[in-house]
């Protein structure tokens, strides 16, 4: 079989295209965030009595309410991605561009929610836009991926926050609010019911 030019064109542009895209890939330098073996680089922020620790490669999250901050930062545009388990009936939030000792309400929150009594399910960006539907099985490992950046849709400076669960886009959000401005990683150790564990913290800093 002969291919037409028109054809042959079309191939290279194709083939053009997929290298581009595996220089791209291979350009992207990754940050790790945890080392699988110590709390370096991570502050508790709360309860005295909430304990974070490392347990099997991952963060583990238990006791009464606190907060664990990524002491690197602050970053503002960038692509963030964990690997995430909660228990049943546990409740965690993994908070992006959030104060060096935050509250609860300091900064984004993807929520960490599979069977709470709290209805709000993980994948929601909490308090904005909302996911009923259990995505994740509890007591199961997820990989939850954001990108988020400043920006400028149809002449309105905005915030972009796209949410990705296990590979699936869930949607993406734009802040026109830009609600905030830029700061540190961490996560929610919500009560005393709540087991999370963490494992695999790894950011991309954006232009």
């Amino acid at each position: 079989m002969h291919c037409s030019h028109v054809t042959r064109l079309f191939l290279c542009s194709i083939s053009f295209l997929v290298f581009a895209n595996l220089a791209a890939a291979q350009d992207e330098k990754w940050i790790t965030l945890f080392d699988g073996k110590s709390m370096d680089g991570w502050e508790k922020v709360g309860r005295e009595e909430s304990k974070w620790s490392v347990s099997e490669g991952a963060l583990h999250g238990s006791g009464p309410a606190s907060m664990l901050v990524c002491t690197q930062g602050p970053y503002k545009n960038f692509k963030y991605r964990a690997e995430v388990r909660i228990n049943d009936k546990g409740n965690s939030g993994l908070y992006f561009r959030t104060t060096r000792k935050p509250g609860f309400t300091d900064g984004y929150e993807a929520q960490i929610d599979s069977t709470h009594t709290d209805p709000i399910r993980t994948g929601s960006l909490y308090g904005m836009c909302h996911v009923y539907q259990q995505l994740v099985k509890p007591d199961t490992w997820f990989t939850y991926e954001l990108e988020v950046r400043d920006d400028v849709w149809r002449g309105r400076e905005m915030t972009r926050i796209k949410i990705t669960v296990d590979g699936n886009e869930l949607f993406e959000y734009l802040d026109f609010d830009k609600t905030f401005k830029e700061g540190h990683f961490a996560f929610q150790q919500h009560d005393p019911g709540s087991r999370v564990d963490i494992r695999k913290v790894e950011v991309l800093p954006l232009p």
